[in-house]
């Protein structure tokens, strides 16, 4: 079953985000509080939002985080896939597939025509999940990111 995410999922949306960290290999990189959450997800503003994975008695067991980006060649909002996660033992039961098939059905639902998200490169699993969906990686591009001092020093002009 999958449902939007609501005030109470915080803690458990936490938990599996230091899980999907520690899956990663960068622990100490999740750094995002509970609170944070709350006003990304449930603020004044909300810029994100989530959606739960449960088993048939309610128990979580993975969760899509994602917001909404847009194209300026094909002029409409898509959604980009921050984090999707599935707790390991729970592997293989369709969590992800029916996540990721509730955010492909918000796109058809308003008219976005992409849905988006990165991989590691080593996570071979994943890759090949995501393309058994018909997902197809972007060759050609690569990602950069500033974060921290490089960022705060372009910042600063």
């Amino acid at each position: 079953m999958i449902r939007t995410a609501t005030p109470a999922d915080i803690p458990v949306i936490h938990a599996m985000i230091r899980e999907l960290a520690e899956y990663e290999k960068v622990p100490h990189e999740a750094r995002a509080t509970e609170e944070q959450l709350h006003e990304a997800l449930f603020g004044e503003r909300p810029a994100a939002f989530a959606h739960l994975a449960e088993t048939a008695d309610g128990e979580p067991v993975g969760f899509a985080l994602w917001f909404l980006n847009f194209s300026t060649w094909r002029g409409v909002h898509g959604i980009h896939l921050e984090d999707l996660y599935v707790r390991p033992d729970r592997r293989g039961g369709g969590h992800g597939k029916a996540l990721l098939a509730e955010l492909a059905r918000i796109c058809v639902e308003r008219g976005y025509e992409r849905l988006e998200w990165s991989v590691l490169d080593w996570n071979e699993p994943s890759i090949a999940f995501y393309r058994s969906l018909g997902a197809r990686p972007q060759d050609g591009w690569t990602v950069f990111r500033l974060t921290d001092g490089a960022l705060a020093a372009l910042g600063r002009g």
